[in-house]
């Protein structure tokens, strides 16, 4: 195995940093997964971490500097391929914050899932923090095959203050077809973000994506509610989405959390 600790691509100049880093996980033959690439620096440092799952590689996403701030542009690549098990999870939560430049930060994450392949994506919660303007980007593209687990929560503001500009897409692409295409807009500038039909007055909302073939083999089942403040979606594909909001990052976490229940991987 061959393991890189350095920066793809970093560079600090005035217009922010630049960063990515990438994650290749393959079967390892004996039953486990290897990781041959993993490289990461900058604001975004990789460390391989113990697994529960002897099948899995675990990595941990780790923040080496303070951001996103305005005008830096990450990426992470993290890739599956077939017959391996990945999961990526953080060491904490990430704080998007303002800059010395106008220009909004970019965080971009893009997933790829081989045949038979399995990855858990379970970063700590983003906070956006009062006067910062993200993009935050997450693409992933599965084999018909693949199983996806997909934690992406926020947390709007500080305690006691007013939230940053965010802007969060998700897509998802299962055998080269859409499967899911959403995007969120909170903070100042975003149309009824904080109205009874958003969120409400709470500042904590996440989604949980799961995509698993075992759920087609499944009877169909109508959306629901899963407490008082979470639903739970079926999507036309073998998946569950649950859309959740809270008032912390801690209820929002055990809500989430609790609808795990609905697949057995």
């Amino acid at each position: 195995m061959t393991v890189t600790a350095t920066a793809a691509a970093a560079a600090t100049a005035p217009q922010g940093v630049r960063a990515r880093a990438r994650i290749t996980a393959v079967p390892d033959g004996r039953g486990g997964t290897a990781l041959p690439l993993l490289s990461g620096g900058g604001p975004v440092t990789l460390r391989r971490t113990r697994s529960a799952d002897p099948a899995a590689a675990r990595v941990t996403l780790v923040g080496a500097m303070s951001g996103p701030l305005g005008g830096d542009r990450l990426t992470v690549e993290a890739r599956a391929e077939p017959g391996a098990a990945l999961r990526v999870d953080g060491s904490a939560a990430t704080l998007a914050l303002p800059g010395r430049t106008a220009e909004p930060a970019c965080y971009d994450v893009r997933l790829e899932v081989g045949e038979g392949g399995q990855l858990h994506w379970l970063p700590e919660p983003l906070i956006s923090v009062r006067g910062s303007d993200l993009r935050q980007r997450l693409h992933a593209e599965l084999a018909p095959g693949a199983r996806l687990v997909v934690r992406d929560e926020q947390v709007l503001g500080r305690t006691g203050e007013g939230p940053g500009r965010l802007s969060s897409r998700l897509t998802v692409r299962r055998g080269g077809r859409p499967l899911l295409d959403q995007q969120l807009d909170f903070g100042p500038g975003a149309p009824g973000w904080d109205g009874g039909a958003a969120l409400g007055g709470y500042r904590a909302v996440g989604q949980l994506l799961v995509v698993d073939p075992e759920l087609g083999n499944k009877e169909p089942e109508s959306a629901r509610l899963l407490g008082e403040s979470a639903v739970v979606t079926p999507l036309a594909g073998p998946a569950l989405l649950v859309t959740a909001v809270a008032a912390d990052a801690l209820q929002l976490r055990r809500t989430l959390d609790s609808a795990l229940t609905f697949t057995s991987w």
